[in-house]
């Protein structure tokens, strides 16, 4: 990573931060939209709940989040009295089932001796009435409870009990009615200017306010009911509103003080550990989630957010574990199927996947997500039929007018068109047809920038042929031999370019489509140099060093449909002439890209250095002052105050890295841009983008072009002459072709995998064979990225890579694309279940 210039930021860029598949901002909003579960506010809940008690005087175990919150022991955001009812058969305490006068007259006296509501008077004429009101609403009864406050409060305009009471029943009326919202915000508001001393009214009224988006109002409503009287219950009640803010390091503090004051809180503690879990502080979740199950063996919310904390931190057998278990204790859960199935397609577990994702669908028909991902699923396998009839049914869910469209919604058109390219071309041999051609570039354009499908002139793939059939199930064992043994050592192969790092979830497929990808490399690489020609997109040349690297996009494509994995110089000119973006947030906001967190410090002294090289020419004056608040920069967020110093920077700044050239000694290459905004902590985005411009490209396109002539060259000499030196060099050359494909990024997804499989196989047709892992939290594109140039790079990769020389056995290997010539032969070898190579010695390892 090479020092460049700097310069104040533009602006913050497009965002895309760590998707945190939780859907937990739903549950919250759900838990909190109390239309129709306002918390329990009258003498009838009050009762119920208290039936529900057990004798410790714990709290009773409820099916989904949103009723265990306003189930929960000291949920109830008005206060009433504690009664003595006892649940064996006081009338107090029965369920009011039918509705006579007798028994809500007998009620009402009862509440009204105890002075069980709130805001009760001195004079006990008037409690009754009071408690007649009330008893109303614990019936349903909300405007005739209506009325009767009405009549009493045109005799006494101030009762403070009968307008409280009448804003309770406007917000239990339903506040999709905005004028029942409006008139209880309007009541309880009364009640505080003449009460101005009682915390449950604020909170009350910040009840009303929070499902109706006005947040802030509701955050201010709760803090003053704090002050007033602060309790485990109202910290929580705060913090949830923070976390639906996305303010989760202050939602974590109240749900921390919650649980001071109430340590047994399951859901408290469901909370805290999600608060962790969005900030990317897995681990910390992951205990947060446990202590929850302490607490509530049977928490089906807290395994199913444990099964997805690990599924991010990558640990497949832990998330699978911890998803089971919600389901063993309810096996219709349908977020944990969703879940689930989610994580196995991701492994590469596409058949368990789909089961996962139809039981989701029997069980709620119109859920989106299994929708698109049993579709995506279906098509993955080559089940093309069954995978269209699932996406069109996804297109038919046209968004509402005013309605946000669901992501699914937006990418099941280029999947369903893509789907039928691929059927189309199942039994075509691969080395007559090019996608990134054959589609157009309006589309590829707004699939690869996941932009609604609003394209001009649009002409429809063709729909499927019924002469082509799907692709069938191939045992493995219906393979010959050295087949068998071929796909063996490709698992093998693909496990070795596993990142350990949160984030990369182990995906057996994407394993062996790459070890296939390197063999093949492996064999078209070693014929290159034999001076043999290829055939490919229709004609037989000389390969080319983007020939090599097709290779291994065709397996990357093809073991996953769903990421659009398409050359960036081969889109339309105009997208390219204004720029083609790889954006990867490392903060924004709370969130920390746990992906990258091995790099934060390298690239925090990068910007240190740069920052003094900037001021020392834009302000000298201040040089000492930045040098010794730099001293003190031990973290991204303690560069904001630094940013102020000069009036340029103060709403951020950009640093450019530079790549030097091997071609042209002395000259540079624009590498990637690193940007920091923001005012405050929490409120930052920090940030690394890499630009593909069509002038860009030109000048990394020279310098891959110059090294791949030098490596065919060096590559023909090594196989008459297998001398150490040449063996050395062709390693060396091979890794800096590399390191510049990785600095320029020229794929829309995919460009790591595909660069390490490149890498593997060329190592391999010069003898040498890759024996190491790559080390834990280390990430191959951002070591190349950040290397100061191709030869720290390579001296880097190799310390690693434990090169040995490869071993005699991978030349009686098949080849790789003689055996798969088609996509269809392709999608067969990626099903074939291969479970017992672990069983057996892989020759060539």
């Amino acid at each position: 990573m090479r020092s460049g210039k700097m310069a104040p930021a533009g602006g913050c860029g497009a965002v895309r931060g760590l998707w945190v598949p939780l859907a937990v901002l739903a549950f919250a909003r759900a838990a909190l939209a109390l239309t129709e579960q306002y918390p329990a506010l009258s003498l009838l809940k009050q009762e119920l709940h208290r039936q529900r008690q057990g004798p410790a005087g714990g709290c009773a175990s409820a099916g989904e989040w949103a009723e265990q919150y306003s189930a929960e022991s000291d949920s109830s955001f008005l206060h009433f009295h504690e009664s003595d009812c006892d649940t064996g058969g006081s009338s107090s305490c029965e369920s009011v089932l039918s509705l006579n006068t007798e028994k809500i007259l007998s009620q009402a006296k009862l509440l009204a001796e105890q002075k069980r509501f709130p805001f009760a008077t001195d004079n006990d004429n008037t409690n009754e009435e009071l408690a007649i009101a009330y008893v109303l609403i614990g019936n349903g009864l909300y405007d005739e409870a209506i009325r009767h406050f009405s009549t009493m409060l045109q005799e006494e305009p101030e009762l403070v009990s009968a307008i409280y009471g009448r804003g309770i029943a406007y917000g239990k009326k339903g506040l999709h009615d905005m004028k029942n919202a409006e008139l209880a915000l309007f009541e309880f508001s009364r009640v505080i200017s003449l009460e101005p001393d009682h915390p449950e009214v604020f909170e009350q009224r910040a009840e009303i306010l929070s499902p109706l988006g006005r947040i802030s109002e509701a955050l201010s409503d709760l803090t003053k009911a704090i002050e007033l009287q602060p309790s485990a219950r109202l910290y929580r009640h705060r913090g949830t509103l923070y976390f639906i803010s996305e303010d989760y390091a202050t939602a974590h503090e109240d749900f921390q003080h919650s649980l001071e004051l109430n340590k047994n809180q399951p859901i408290a503690m469901l909370y805290k550990g999600l608060t962790f879990f969005h900030r990317g502080l897995l681990k910390e979740a992951i205990e947060s989630f446990k202590e929850a199950l302490k607490q509530k063996a049977d928490f089906i919310d807290a395994y199913k957010s444990l099964g997805q904390a690990y599924r991010e931190l990558g640990n497949f057998d832990a998330a699978t574990e911890s998803f089971q278990k919600a389901l063993l204790l309810n096996q219709n859960h349908v977020q944990t199927l969703q879940l689930k199935g989610m994580m196995l397609y991701h492994h590469g577990s596409l058949d368990e996947a789909l089961k996962n994702f139809k039981r989701c669908l029997q069980l709620e028909p119109y859920n989106e997500v299994c929708q698109y991902m049993k579709g995506l699923s279906h098509v993955a396998m080559g089940q093309f039929y069954e995978g269209i009839k699932a996406q069109t049914k996804v297109m038919l869910n046209d968004p509402l007018p005013g309605q946000k469209a669901t992501p699914e919604y937006l990418k099941v058109k280029y999947l369903r068109e893509y789907s039928r390219y691929l059927h189309a071309h199942l039994d075509t041999p691969l080395t007559e047809y090019n996608i990134d051609i054959d589609l157009p570039g309006n589309f590829k354009d707004h699939w690869a920038k996941n932009l609604p499908f609003l394209i001009e002139n649009y002409e429809e793939q063709p729909g499927l042929q019924p002469h082509i059939k799907d692709v069938l199930f191939q045992n493995f064992e219906s393979y010959k031999p050295d087949v068998q043994e071929l796909i063996c050592v490709a698992d093998h192969l693909g496990s070795m370019m596993q990142y350990e790092t949160p984030g990369f979830l182990p995906n057996k497929r994407i394993h062996r489509a790459m070890g296939l990808a390197t063999l093949e490399v492996m064999q078209a690489v070693q014929r290159t140099w034999a001076n043999s020609k290829v055939r490919m997109n229709g004609k037989t040349r000389l390969m080319q060093w983007r020939d090599m690297f097709d290779i291994a996009v065709k397996w990357r494509r093809i073991a996953d449909p769903d990421q659009p994995v398409l050359w960036l110089d081969q889109m339309p000119a105009r997208s390219l002439s204004r720029g083609f973006n790889n954006h990867i947030n490392l903060i924004r906001g709370q969130v920390i890209n746990m992906r990258y967190l091995e790099y934060f410090e390298k690239i925090l002294h990068f910007i240190k250095d740069r920052i003094l090289v900037y001021h020392g020419a834009n302000n000298p004056k201040g040089l000492l002052e930045v040098r010794e608040a730099l001293e003190k920069v031990h973290k991204v967020e303690d560069l904001l105050p630094i940013m102020k110093f000069n009036s340029k920077t103060r709403d951020g700044f950009t640093v450019n890295t530079k790549v030097p050239s091997l071609k042209d000694q002395g000259k540079e290459y624009d590498g990637f841009t690193i940007t920091i905004t923001g005012d405050k902590v929490g409120n930052i985005l920090f940030s690394v983008e890499t630009q593909t411009t069509e002038e860009r490209t030109q000048l990394y396109h020279a310098e891959i072009d110059a090294l791949y002539k030098d490596l065919t060259a060096k590559g023909k000499i090594l196989i008459l002459s297998a001398e150490l030196g040449e063996v050395d060099a062709v390693c060396n050359l091979i890794l800096s072709l590399v390191y510049y494909f990785y600095n320029l990024m020229p794929l829309s997804r995919g460009s790591s995998v595909i660069a390490y499989s490149v890498i593997m196989g060329a190592l391999m047709a010069s003898g040498k064979e890759v024996s190491g892992k790559i080390p834990k939290g280390k990430l191959v594109d951002f070591e190349a990225m950040t290397a100061p140039g191709s030869e720290a790079f390579s001296k880097i990769a190799r310390s690693w890579m434990n090169l040995k020389s490869i071993s005699p056995s991978y030349k009686s290997l098949p080849s790789v694309s003689e055996t798969f010539p088609t996509l269809r032969t392709m999608i067969e070898v990626l099903n074939t279940d291969s479970s017992h190579c672990l069983k057996k010695t892989i020759v060539v390892v």
